[in-house]
């Protein structure tokens, strides 16, 4: 049994966080897929990273703008070929899984983040202009963007929740879910949804503020937030998805809206490269991995359940992390504000740099 099946066993779903032209072109992404990959993420950073770091984009890039495209809806139509292709590849695995798995993730434009209206609209014309089973459109888990959740899965549209930093917004985003599923009619059994709890970012914010008290109590604290407020935010994912009003869902064939682990490449070189995988593997999860995590893992990760070994530990690190003067809240909103920011820099550099490949056609 391959590093990454051994996860499927334990009931979670190992995904690239990456896709680029050349993978879908020369066969690397079937390559990952054989070797147990199983989903797909993308967002605005990784399409800067593919289209501003190869020349595999220009032929349609060149033929868009000569049939009278502007630079924004041609950067959209290079998005959503890679994003189609991809679908085209996982899609067998979107099948044999009954539509639990197999699914791509594209981003709505990072700059609607907190305008409700404009995600719901933006996110309604990807699934209707790529109109595909296995794929699902991120919104942002802003305050702003909850509405934006629940509309579509009203409207029995897949949605990946991105950049939530907090048990509180992880609440909310399920709250979104379930009373989506609510408001939709007939059959659930399609509909599905995946919540993305960032991981290293928390642990780089939360070390950072205890580096700077400098007790020593503070720093034998650092790298253990970011995997204790996970593991609290999976014991209420499972309070979520249990009880009557759950049922009653699952009765018309809901599925739960799995939290995936996502930034769990290890930014801190002390700390083990595997470190994000080996500690949140658990039943009824996703974690979506750079391929360089990826292939640390296959090497020498450890596929044992972990999820929720200890959660009165987990509980008790946060307590302690509070009680050293961190803020988490704060964290969560600093978080959030800097995700956004980077996607939307991510977005701008790009459309930058196509214009001024456009002006010398």
């Amino acid at each position: 049994m391959t590093p990454l099946a051994a996860l499927w066993e334990q009931g979670q779903s190992p995904w690239l966080d990456n896709l680029r032209r050349d993978w879908i072109e020369n066969g690397e992404l079937q390559r990952w897929i054989d070797s147990g990959i199983r989903g797909l993420t993308s967002n605005p950073s990784i399409f800067q990273k593919a289209i501003s770091g190869s020349a595999d984009y220009d032929t349609q890039f060149r033929s868009l703008i000569a049939e009278g495209h502007d630079v924004t809806s041609a950067y959209w139509q290079l998005v959503t070929s890679d994003i189609k292709a991809a679908l085209a590849i996982l899609r067998p695995v979107y099948d044999s899984s009954d539509g639990t798995d197999g699914f791509v993730s594209v981003e709505v434009d990072p700059s609607l983040a907190h305008e409700t209206e404009g995600t719901t609209a933006a996110a309604r014309a990807l699934h209707e202009s790529i109109d595909q089973p296995n794929l699902m459109v991120k919104i942002p888990g802003t305050e702003a963007g909850l509405g934006s959740i629940e509309q579509m899965i009203a409207e029995r549209r897949s949605i990946n929740v991105t950049l939530i930093f907090s048990v509180d917004r992880y609440r909310d985003v399920m709250e979104a879910y379930v009373s989506g599923l609510e408001r939709a009619e007939g059959d659930l059994s399609k509909v599905s949804s995946v919540a993305s709890f960032f991981i290293s970012r928390v642990d780089t914010e939360i070390d950072n503020r205890l580096g700077a008290m400098g007790s020593n109590e503070a720093l034998a604290l650092r790298g253990t937030g970011a995997i204790a407020q996970a593991r609290a935010a999976y014991a209420v994912f499972l309070d979520t998805f249990s009880g009557a009003r759950w049922d009653a869902l699952r009765a018309r064939g809901a599925q739960v809206q799995r939290p995936l682990w996502a930034s769990t490449s290890t930014k801190n070189p002390s700390y083990p490269d595997t470190l994000y995988v080996d500690e949140l593997i658990g039943p009824d999860s996703v974690n979506t991995m750079p391929d360089n995590t990826i292939g640390s893992f296959i090497d020498h990760g450890t596929a044992e359940r972990t999820i929720d070994a200890d959660p009165d530990g987990a509980a008790l690190t946060l307590k302690q992390i509070a009680a050293a003067g961190v803020d988490i809240d704060d964290v969560a909103v600093q978080l959030e504000r800097e995700g956004v920011a980077s996607f939307i820099a991510a977005f701008d550099d790009l459309i930058v740099t196509l214009t001024e490949k456009a002006a010398t056609f």
